[in-house]
């Protein structure tokens, strides 16, 4: 699955900008791999899920940054080689469209940091360097 938290972003003291501050800090996306069975490898369900949770952030005006990482100590162990041997799960390999771990083709105007604690490997590497 993917985990997407939207947090308000505050000023020092916890207080919301003020009007008069002239600057809204926005909101920060925190989109999480959590495929703990797998080590985040990604299959064609959480692809999908990957791409709607950045085109959200995309269209959300208020959205500042994402933060992209992994959870249970792995960012990505790449693609689920095992959810590819079944075509309903497998990833698409299209193309044109979506990448195959989903985001990786998307040009988008707000910035994302891959926050990466533990590994990231094959096609995970290629989402950390998205």
């Amino acid at each position: 699955t993917v985990r997407v938290q939207v947090l308000e972003v505050r000023q020092e003291g916890g207080e919301p900008p003020s009007s008069d501050a002239g600057s809204d800090l926005g909101t920060l996306y925190v989109v999480s791999l959590h495929r703990p069975h797998a080590r985040n490898a990604v299959d064609g369900d959480t692809a999908r899920l990957l791409v709607d949770a950045f085109e959200r952030f995309e269209k959300d005006e208020r959205a500042r940054v994402a933060v992209l990482t992994g959870s249970g100590g792995c960012f990505c162990a790449g693609a689920d080689l095992k959810a590819n041997l079944d075509p309903s799960t497998a990833l698409s390999l299209s193309e044109d469209g979506d990448g195959p771990m989903g985001p990786s083709r998307m040009i988008l105007s707000k910035p994302v940091i891959a926050a990466i604690a533990g590994y990231a490997v094959a096609g995970g590497l290629e989402l950390a360097l998205w």
